[in-house]
């Protein structure tokens, strides 16, 4: 297929097996990737708003995975489906299922013990599954629409706001963004929860 994106900080890599999984063969820019996937998302987000979603859906594989199809299965054929190759960022591909089940269960642990206050469940729960890193590509933007879910289904909080700006575009929002990530990598999520209702 020859397709050649640019990636920005944080991005993961697509291998040539990936790309080839996209559907819509006109696609040749990242802008154009881009655009598609923003309205596939948008779809998915629509879509959550007016579904009921109770807690014990959202928390398990099952749903975790459908939401990603959600969001992607109008531009990539592997939409939803976990990856098979090991990237410099998350757990080895063969970890996959039990790192999230182990989250899912921490965080059921969270909710009824009050562990943490409900936006930090959130956030620690998105920050935790970029870390496990399920799919090729999409994980960010996966991540913070399970946090979306999990403060506005579980807790009926409002949704987070996530700096009030595209994630996808290399910009001083998205360099703050990683930052707090980094920090969260260290445990400290102050400036993550601070970005998400920023």
């Amino acid at each position: 297929m020859g397709l050649e994106f640019e990636y920005i900080e944080g991005q993961s890599p697509l291998n040539e097996d990936e790309k080839e999984g996209l559907l819509i063969k006109t696609i040749s820019t990242r802008e154009e990737l881009d655009e598609f996937e923003q309205a596939n998302i948008q779809e998915a987000i629509e879509w959550s708003i007016k579904t009921k979603i109770s807690r014990e859906q959202l928390l398990s594989e099952d749903f975790i995975l459908f939401i990603h199809k959600k969001m992607f299965d109008e531009v990539w054929e592997w939409a939803g489906t976990k990856r098979k190759t090991n990237k410099k960022i998350g757990v080895d591909k063969t970890q996959i299922s039990i790192e999230l089940q182990k989250l899912i269960d921490e965080c059921n642990f969270w909710i009824d013990n009050k562990t943490f206050s409900p936006e930090e469940i959130a956030v620690r729960f998105s920050h935790r599954l970029v870390k496990i890193h399920l799919f090729p590509n999409g994980n960010g933007r996966h991540s913070r629409l399970v946090a979306d879910l999990l403060i506005s289904k579980v807790f009926n909080k409002p949704v987070f706001t996530w700096g009030h700006s595209d994630l996808s575009k290399n910009n001083s929002i998205r360099k703050e963004y990683l930052e707090a990530i980094h920090k969260a990598d260290n445990d400290d999520y102050k400036p993550l929860m601070d970005f998400a209702r920023k």
